[in-house]
Protein backbone atom coordinates (compact mmCIF):
# COMPACT_ATOMS: atom_id res chain seq x y z
CA UNK A 1 0.00 0.00 0.00
CA UNK A 2 1.27 3.52 -1.14
CA UNK A 3 0.59 5.89 2.00
CA UNK A 4 0.97 9.55 2.02
CA UNK A 5 2.03 11.38 5.06
CA UNK A 6 0.90 15.41 5.45
CA UNK A 7 2.46 16.64 8.43
CA UNK A 8 4.24 20.12 9.14
CA UNK A 9 6.20 18.22 12.29
CA UNK A 10 9.09 16.47 10.89
CA UNK A 11 9.23 13.79 14.11
CA UNK A 12 5.58 13.06 13.60
CA UNK A 13 6.14 12.25 10.14
CA UNK A 14 9.36 10.34 10.99
CA UNK A 15 7.34 8.12 13.45
CA UNK A 16 4.90 7.45 10.91
CA UNK A 17 6.90 6.59 8.00
CA UNK A 18 9.05 3.88 10.26
CA UNK A 19 5.65 2.66 11.92
CA UNK A 20 4.09 2.28 8.40
CA UNK A 21 7.30 1.34 6.08
CA UNK A 22 9.22 -0.99 8.43
CA UNK A 23 6.19 -2.27 10.78
CA UNK A 24 3.39 -2.35 8.05
CA UNK A 25 5.47 -2.64 4.77
CA UNK A 26 4.03 -0.16 3.29
CA UNK A 27 5.58 2.52 0.85
CA UNK A 28 5.40 6.33 2.03
CA UNK A 29 5.59 9.38 1.03
CA UNK A 30 6.08 12.51 2.89
CA UNK A 31 5.11 15.95 2.66
CA UNK A 32 5.38 18.61 4.67
CA UNK A 33 2.79 21.16 3.93
CA UNK A 34 -0.88 20.71 2.94
CA UNK A 35 0.45 22.56 -0.42
CA UNK A 36 3.14 19.81 -1.02
CA UNK A 37 0.87 17.30 -0.17
CA UNK A 38 -1.42 18.21 -2.88
CA UNK A 39 1.58 18.15 -5.40
CA UNK A 40 2.26 15.04 -4.61
CA UNK A 41 -0.84 13.54 -3.86
CA UNK A 42 -1.62 14.43 -7.52
CA UNK A 43 1.96 13.28 -8.57
CA UNK A 44 2.11 9.91 -7.02
CA UNK A 45 -1.45 8.85 -6.65
CA UNK A 46 -1.54 7.23 -2.99
CA UNK A 47 -3.81 4.48 -1.46
CA UNK A 48 -4.49 6.62 1.48
CA UNK A 49 -3.12 10.09 2.92
CA UNK A 50 -2.24 10.77 6.91
CA UNK A 51 -3.15 14.33 7.14
CA UNK A 52 -2.32 16.33 10.37
CA UNK A 53 -5.12 18.70 10.80
CA UNK A 54 -3.17 21.47 12.31
CA UNK A 55 -0.32 22.83 10.67
CA UNK A 56 0.47 26.54 9.02
CA UNK A 57 -0.28 28.30 5.96
CA UNK A 58 -2.94 25.23 4.83
CA UNK A 59 -4.42 23.41 7.75
CA UNK A 60 -6.10 20.03 7.20
CA UNK A 61 -9.32 20.78 6.50
CA UNK A 62 -8.63 22.88 3.85
CA UNK A 63 -6.18 20.41 2.16
CA UNK A 64 -8.68 17.70 2.47
CA UNK A 65 -11.30 20.00 0.36
CA UNK A 66 -8.62 20.99 -2.38
CA UNK A 67 -8.01 17.29 -2.37
CA UNK A 68 -11.88 16.74 -3.25
CA UNK A 69 -11.75 19.50 -5.80
CA UNK A 70 -9.07 17.84 -7.91
CA UNK A 71 -10.39 14.93 -10.11
CA UNK A 72 -7.16 13.19 -10.10
CA UNK A 73 -6.95 13.26 -5.73
CA UNK A 74 -10.82 13.28 -5.21
CA UNK A 75 -11.39 9.48 -4.50
CA UNK A 76 -8.25 9.22 -2.49
CA UNK A 77 -8.97 8.09 1.07
CA UNK A 78 -7.85 10.33 3.93
CA UNK A 79 -7.34 10.19 7.67
CA UNK A 80 -6.58 12.71 9.68
CA UNK A 81 -4.14 12.17 12.15
CA UNK A 82 -4.49 15.22 14.88
CA UNK A 83 -3.75 16.19 18.77
CA UNK A 84 -7.46 17.11 18.78
CA UNK A 85 -9.73 15.30 20.76
CA UNK A 86 -13.03 16.75 20.30
CA UNK A 87 -16.13 14.87 19.04
CA UNK A 88 -17.24 17.59 17.37
CA UNK A 89 -14.22 18.47 15.46
CA UNK A 90 -14.22 14.52 14.37
CA UNK A 91 -17.32 14.75 12.95
CA UNK A 92 -17.02 18.13 11.18
CA UNK A 93 -14.19 16.35 9.81
CA UNK A 94 -15.97 13.68 8.54
CA UNK A 95 -18.42 15.66 6.99
CA UNK A 96 -15.67 17.08 4.58
CA UNK A 97 -14.91 13.64 3.63
CA UNK A 98 -12.54 12.15 6.00
CA UNK A 99 -13.36 8.33 6.78
CA UNK A 100 -11.68 8.94 10.27
CA UNK A 101 -9.77 10.91 12.67
CA UNK A 102 -6.87 9.20 15.02
CA UNK A 103 -5.55 10.84 17.79
CA UNK A 104 -2.03 11.80 18.65
CA UNK A 105 -0.02 10.35 20.20
CA UNK A 106 -0.76 7.06 18.61
CA UNK A 107 1.03 3.59 19.29
CA UNK A 108 3.24 3.34 15.77
CA UNK A 109 3.17 -0.61 16.48
CA UNK A 110 -0.63 -0.51 15.70
CA UNK A 111 -0.96 2.67 13.24
CA UNK A 112 -0.89 0.53 9.62
CA UNK A 113 -3.37 -2.39 11.19
CA UNK A 114 -5.66 0.40 11.99
CA UNK A 115 -5.30 2.13 8.63
CA UNK A 116 -6.08 -0.95 7.26
CA UNK A 117 -8.63 -1.47 9.42
CA UNK A 118 -10.16 1.75 8.43
CA UNK A 119 -9.75 1.23 4.45
CA UNK A 120 -11.36 -2.62 5.01
CA UNK A 121 -14.85 -1.12 6.71
CA UNK A 122 -14.62 1.59 4.36
CA UNK A 123 -14.97 -0.54 1.86
CA UNK A 124 -17.79 -2.86 3.08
Amino acid sequence: MKVLIIDDEEDTRQICSMSLGLIGGDEVLEAASGKEGLEVAADQKPDVIILDLMMPEMDGAETLQRLRQNPATAAIPVIFLTVRGMFSEFERLKSLGALAVLTKPFDPTLLSIQIQGILNAAKA
